[in-house]
Order: structure tokens, then C-alpha cells, then sequence
């Protein structure tokens, strides 16, 4: 992605006279954001074959969670997708941000009872909804959230991951990884670089079948994404097993195969028998539909 200076009323977003936008016309984008928010994580749920991952067809290789259940996680989530557009129109830090975030996170757990099923989207779907809010305040094109996330929050996203402790803080540093902070310091790469560009021409090779193309954008971001979910899981190992195998469907031809869709199943087999699940790239795909569909309004 590009890297360019933003307008001035984005990097001083406090300074922002908020008379530039009416509170009716930011309260309904909230409003907005948030449906749009939670239809992606609904897309990304209804998307098969991905690897190793839930959808409606099967629970992939997962135990603990269901179609029925993320869809109830994602749907819990749409009242602080609004707070975070709200918070980012207000030029909020990422102290406010990161607290609700964390009233997201305890809403999700009461909805999954105590299953971490969106961890992940609420920080990075989270920023992007906030990166909105900024756009909107300052009358930017959305085609620049990233570089918003960027801009705003970035030495303070890396200072945050040094003091949280989870799963993908434990695998980013056994593994030397940067993981989610870093894909969202540097403005999600993964997004703009990698998996927008797949779900794209995938449209163009299947115009008729949208899933395809969200499962063409699926395979992309394995094959180029170090997972902390795959590293957490399979370690070293099954990190580069995963990317391997995103990387031959790819080079195979991707869904512009005739069999895409088997091939693409017996993928997902080998990940399921392996146990791995690339949940990091799950919630990229997610957040990638959000961009789209902001960018295509």
C-alpha cells in the first residue's frame, strides 16, 4: 500500500471543529458502519470452504464453537461497532477505544458463553469501524481507512501489544511474528495488498458466484499471512503446511479451476484432521468484505 501523507484535519483529528459534519448525519453513519460491520463477520460465517474454519456447512477444526454460535458473537458486537465510529469521529485515543473494545469482548463472552470466537475482529474490524469515524468527521475518502489506522493509532497499537498477555501475544513472541498489532500498525497490508485485490479479480473469473471469490480472497491471505492461530497450533510446521497449501490452490488456478470447490474441500480436510484453523485470516477476510463494501457505496 502506498504510503502518502494524509490531509492535515486527519493527523490533528482532535482539532477538528466538529460543526464540519452534522451530529445527524455522523449518527446515522454509525449506524450504518455497525450493520455493515456485522454483515461481514455474517459473510465471513457463511463462506465455505475455508480452511480449518467454522462455517455453516461444518465446525471445521473446531470443538467449542458453531455457525449458530458466531453468529450470535457477531451480532452482540453491532452496538460497539457504532461506539468506535462515534469514538473515532471524536478523534479518541486508543485508551477509549481499547475500553470499549473490552465491553465488546465481555458482550461476546456472555454471548458464547466465555468462547473467545471474535477476539480478533474487535480489534481489527474495531479500528476500521473507529478509522470510519475519522473519515466521516473530516469529510475523507474511505478508501483510506487503513492508512487512517495507520496514521492515528500506530505507536500506540504497538505499545498496547507489549502489555497485553493472550494466545496471539504468546505466539508472536516465540515465533517473531508481529501478528495482529503489526498488520493494524502498518495499516492492514494483508488487506489492501493481498486479499482485496484476490476477491476482486475473483469476481471478474466467477461474476456470477460471490462466495467464490470470498474464498479466493480466504486462500490468498493463508498463503501469505504468518497466522498466529496456525503458530499457536501447528507451530512452525503447520504455519508453513497451511501457506503451502493456500499457495498450490492459488497456483493451480484458484476458483477459476472447474473443481475449484473440491479442491478447495479437500483442503480444508487436511486442515481439519491436522487441527489447524487460520482464525487470523478469518477475521482479515472479514475485515476485507467490510473495506470492500465501504469502498464500493
Amino acid at each position: 500500500m502506498p504510503r502518502y501523507r494524509l490531509p492535515l484535519q486527519v493527523a490533528r483529528c482532535r482539532r477538528v471543529n466538529l460543526e464540519t459534519a452534522t451530529t445527524s448525519r455522523i449518527a446515522l453513519a454509525s449506524g450504518t458502519i455497525a450493520h455493515l460491520a456485522v454483515a461481514s463477520l455474517f459473510l465471513e460465517i457463511d463462506t465455505w470452504p475455508k480452511p480449518g474454519l467454522v462455517s455453516q456447512v461444518d465446525d471445521g477444526s473446531h470443538h467449542d464453537m458453531d455457525a449458530s454460535m458466531l453468529r450470535a458473537s457477531a451480532a452482540s458486537l453491532r452496538p460497539f461497532f457504532a461506539m468506535l465510529f462515534d469514538a473515532g469521529a471524536a478523534g479518541c485515543s486508543m485508551a477509549p477505544l481499547r475500553a470499549i473494545g473490552l465491553r465488546a469482548e465481555a458482550s461476546m463472552l456472555r454471548a458464547t458463553g466465555g468462547i473467545n470466537t471474535h477476539r480478533g475482529a474487535i480489534f481489527g474490524l474495531g479500528l476500521l469501524c473507529a478509522a470510519a469515524g475519522v473519515a466521516a468527521r473530516a469529510g475523507i475518502a474511505r478508501s483510506e481507512l487503513g492508512e487512517i489506522v495507520h496514521y492515528r493509532w500506530a505507536d500506540e497499537i504497538r505499545c498496547g501489544s507489549a502489555l497485553s498477555r493472550n494466545q496471539g501475544s504468546i505466539a508472536r513472541s516465540r515465533f517473531g511474528v508481529s501478528g495482529a498489532p503489526g498488520e493494524a500498525a502498518e495499516g492492514f497490508p494483508s488487506i489492501y495488498r493481498v486479499a482485496l485485490p484476490a476477491l476482486r479479480t475473483a469476481r471478474k473469473l466467477r461474476f456470477d458466484d460471490e462466495e467464490a471469490a470470498r474464498v479466493q480472497a480466504c486462500f490468498a491471505l493463508i498463503a501469505s499471512v504468518d497466522d498466529t492461530n496456525l503458530l499457536h497450533r501447528g507451530g512452525r510446521e503447520g504455519l508453513s503446511f497451511a501457506q503451502a497449501a493456500a499457495a498450490g490452490f492459488l497456483r493451480d488456478g484458484g476458483v477459476a479451476q472447474p473443481e475449484w470447490r473440491s479442491h478447495a474441500a479437500a483442503i480444508h480436510r487436511t486442515f481439519v484432521a491436522q487441527r489447524l484453523s487460520p482464525g487470523g485470516c478469518a477475521d482479515l477476510l472479514a475485515m476485507t468484505l467490510f473495506v470492500d463494501a465501504l469502498e464500493s457505496r
